[in-house]
């Protein structure tokens, strides 16, 4: 009988795998038409996904909220503490949303506008700075005036025409965000965070059921250890990002700097990319404030800045952040350049929770096999 079972196994194994080899090659054979409908598939789906990680992103606020309602004293307001949570956060996300399209958008799109007409005029001018700097100034060796006749070759304002920006910018938006998808994505949203409680504990239910016990309660660890990391990230950097602009705003605006309020928005918005960011954003605003006002302005413009990002790194920011990555600037550093190579600005920015979590990882590993090993040792003493 036995002889006969695993007869029976074999041939089931090897039909199986013929049928696997088959199914293999016919994909191989129409492989446009299958990357077509993974595509198609994929574009169906999109809505889902962005509306179960919005869902994500609102998940901890909608959270305390919630348990502020369940403590009022109003029966009404108790019982239905989880909707009215859902209903006060995208209330707070829609008036964020609006005071920024409607206060700091229109202040920093006219600085983007009369930056797009009059940079083949900032061009002209420094190159003329460029011309009247001495000749054995260090700016003008070969390589140097190699590159600036390779630039001169170009048409900067075809290129950095703002029509036609703008015109770019908003087909890809158009193409990527129709108005159906983003309602769906919404309601998805709406439903995940209504119905998060038996989700979760489905979820949960799964891993146990599939998992061995301390690899569930493993994945339980970190998932809640990445969730706790990931928020604090994001929602420190988010506020301090907002800290630093208005201040770098404020600062510039003071000292006559023309497109300030572009510069304070672009120092912020880059601010939320530890080292790096901050370090590009005042690169290139220094570079913008040479051009228009001259290297007085951008000596005083550099000294300000300076000041106010070792306000922020000294004071503003370990309030906020505190210790949420608990990780080297040299970790942080091969993060976001890894990060930036393979997934751009977003790549630069995710990689820091990423790396954070991943360092957990390698931690906790390194600590199990020395126990392990400790173990093995201690075994051997007690033996001998």
């Amino acid at each position: 009988m036995n002889e006969i079972k695993n007869h029976w196994k074999k041939w089931v194994y090897w039909f199986l795998l013929g049928v696997a080899i088959i199914v293999v090659y016919k994909a191989l054979d129409n492989f446009e038409q299958v990357t077509g409908a993974i595509n198609r598939f994929l574009n169906i789906v999109t809505p889902f996904f962005v509306g179960i990680f919005i869902a994500y992103l609102f998940y901890v606020p909608c959270k305390k909220i919630e348990n502020i309602y369940l403590k009022a004293k109003n029966k009404f307001i108790k019982k239905r503490a989880r909707g009215l949570s859902i209903i006060t956060v995208y209330f707070i996300v829609v008036l964020i949303l609006t005071i920024i399209i409607n206060v700091i958008l229109p202040v920093v799109f006219e600085s983007v506008v009369d930056l797009f007409n009059n940079i083949q005029t900032y061009y002209e001018l420094a190159m003329e700075r460029y011309n009247q700097l001495p000749q054995d100034s260090i700016l003008k060796s070969e390589m140097v005036n190699e590159i600036i006749q390779n630039i001169q070759h170009i048409d900067i304002k075809q290129y950095l025409n703002f029509d036609k920006v703008l015109e770019y910018l908003m087909s890809a938006i158009s193409a990527v965000t129709g108005i159906v998808d983003v309602f769906v994505a919404i309601i998805v949203s709406i439903y995940v965070l209504a119905e998060r409680t038996r989700i979760l504990r489905f979820i949960k239910r799964l891993a146990e059921a599939v998992f061995k016990e301390k690899t569930y309660k493993n994945l339980d660890k970190y998932y809640n250890h990445s969730n706790e990391i990931f928020f604090k990230f994001i929602a420190s950097q988010f506020l301090d990002a907002m800290i630093v602009g208005t201040l770098v705003t404020i600062a510039m605006s003071i000292m006559g700097i023309k497109y300030a309020p572009l510069l304070g928005f672009f120092i912020g918005l880059f601010n939320m990319i530890p080292y790096v960011g901050a370090i590009i954003a005042v690169a290139i605003s220094a570079l913008i404030t040479l051009i228009t006002g001259g290297l007085s302005q951008t000596i005083w413009m550099l000294i300000v800045v300076i000041i106010l990002q070792q306000i922020d790194a000294n004071i503003i920011n370990p309030r906020i952040v505190g210790q949420t990555l608990k990780i080297s600037p040299l970790l942080v550093l091969f993060a976001i350049t890894v990060g930036g190579a393979y997934f751009g600005i977003l790549g630069m920015f995710l990689s820091v929770p990423v790396i954070a979590v991943i360092k957990i990882l390698m931690e906790d590993y390194v600590d199990y096999k020395l126990a392990v090993k400790r173990g093995k040792k201690q075994n051997e003493i007690t033996e001998n």
